[in-house]
């Protein structure tokens, strides 16, 4: 039997230090990872604000692309889209999947002078930067020959991302709403 020497068998207090040592680091960047965390989760929407979206806020973007209808402007319209939207009309059998074809089917549709009004809808905010809105709507159209006006409901959904700090629409389905049966 050799007698123990500090080389070979060290203090149990030196053990003990390192041991706390050890666990203080550990807690330490536990809580540094969970501060990063918590901050990244609160940083809103990227402009500065903090806090979560509302679904008043989309909503309103409902309004801001009818109003972008009102002006007649297929272009104003698809500035509401993103570069990469995907727009699924209720008037064309055609999917646009870019500006030219959203900006086409627009100068199409504005033709009819078409005035949206929501008929009930349901908002999920999926995060700070992404949310749908989906559900009924009526369109009040007028015919260009004839100038008589006439409502078709629809159904829609519309998928938002926050990009560059703007809403964009990135995906827009509307069919008209099937007869009851």
């Amino acid at each position: 039997m050799t007698p123990e020497t500090p080389e070979t068998n060290p203090p149990k207090k030196s053990k003990l230090r390192t041991r706390t040592a050890l666990a203080t680091a550990a807690v330490v960047a536990a809580a540094g990872t969970f501060t990063a965390g918590v901050g990244v989760a609160q940083a809103g929407d990227g402009n500065g604000r903090r806090g979560k979206v509302t679904e008043r806020e989309i909503a309103a973007l409902f309004d801001q692309w009818n109003a972008a209808l009102q002006t007649g402007d297929p272009e104003k319209v698809a500035d509401r889209y993103a570069s990469d939207a995907v727009l699924l009309p209720t008037a064309s059998r055609v999917i646009r999947t870019d500006r030219a074809g959203i900006v086409d089917y627009f100068e199409h549709f504005l033709q009819k002078k078409p005035r949206g009004e929501k008929v009930r809808s349901v908002i999920n905010i999926l995060d700070g930067n992404s949310a749908i809105d989906a559900g009924l709507y009526r369109f009040h159209l007028t015919d260009p020959k004839t100038g008589a006006t006439k409502p078709v409901d629809a159904r829609y959904t519309y998928e938002y991302e926050k990009r560059g700090g703007k809403w964009l629409i990135v995906n827009h389905h509307s069919s008209v709403l099937p007869a009851e049966g």
